[in-house]
């Protein structure tokens, strides 16, 4: 199983990024897709998550109605659109599969990706 996350960069506080995660090597559409982050200093924390048939999403507080994910199951692919940017939103972003479901638990989920670094400037 492998998943590749990528489109992180530095962007300028109120601007937008979309990051990707091509996953293979794995029946896509078992699993349900979730996003966390890491901050310098900090513990990786949730963002988002999807289910299987991408009809039910979940988000943190800190970025819901700014952040969207999505899916596209014939390219098995993940997607976080991340829209009004903070500075507070610097971080590695992850990209992590789950066959319990959608879930907000980091020990739920059973393959991550390596990561991609978002930096936000003021």
């Amino acid at each position: 199983v492998q998943l590749q996350a990528f489109g992180g960069g530095l962007v300028q506080a109120g601007g937008s990024l979309r990051l990707s995660c091509a996953a293979s090597g794995l029946t896509f559409s078992s699993y349900a897709m979730g996003w966390f982050r890491q901050a310098p200093g900090k513990e990786r924390e949730f963002v988002g998550a999807i289910s299987r048939s991408g009809g039910y999403t979940t988000y943190a507080d800190a970025v819901k109605g700014r952040f969207t994910v999505s899916i596209d199951n014939a390219k098995n692919t993940v997607y976080l659109q991340a829209n009004s940017l903070k500075p507070e939103d610097t971080a590695v972003y992850y990209c992590a599969v789950s066959r319990a479901g959608i879930q907000r638990t980091e020990r739920m989920y059973n393959y991550w990706g390596q990561g991609t670094q978002v930096t936000v400037s003021s």
